[in-house]
């Protein structure tokens, strides 16, 4: 017989939650299935604090149902290593030093992960563009940017001015 409640994959394998289908999925990653990546910031899907790739895309997991996400395959900061490594994005933030206070590092990482995805070689304005609903308010924002450039050059790309 299956476990009642809601099934998700996360990270590669099952979660299985008794929450409500309206519960917003982050409450479910960091309660039931004690991820701390995603972070709650604003509560409102404004911040990026709790961003999380669904079926590889960059989506805020404060304003997402849990209900809705069954199928559907969630990664969070844990889940982007393989074999117990960092993934490259990961390497290149710890490289470039782009974390002060750490609190909008995983946003800022799942968004890297989702543009470079998308763009393995993003320009500086679409770098920019791809941050900028993703706050930070240590002032690492310069730290932040060349952190992106050092991952795209890890994952093979390059940088363009």
């Amino acid at each position: 017989m299956t476990a009642p409640g809601i099934a998700l994959r996360v990270n590669g394998a099952e979660v299985r939650t008794p929450a409500a289908p309206a519960t917003p999925l982050l409450h479910v990653l960091r309660n039931d299935a004690r991820l701390n990546g995603p972070k709650y910031g604003c509560g409102l899907g404004e911040c990026g604090a709790c961003l999380v790739l669904v079926d590889g895309k960059a989506a805020r997991s404060c304003t997402l149902p849990v209900g809705a996400m069954a199928g559907h395959a969630i990664t969070t900061l844990e889940g982007l290593g393989g074999d117990g490594g960092l993934h490259p994005v990961q390497q290149a933030f710890i490289d470039g030093q782009g974390a002060q206070c750490g609190y909008c590092l995983n946003g800022m990482i799942i968004r890297t992960v989702a543009l470079l995805a998308v763009n393995p070689c993003p320009t500086d304005a679409e770098i920019r563009e791809a941050l900028r609903f993703n706050l930070c308010r240590c002032g690492t924002h310069v730290e932040i940017l060349a952190s992106v450039r050092r991952a795209v050059a890890l994952t093979g790309g390059t940088a363009a001015p």
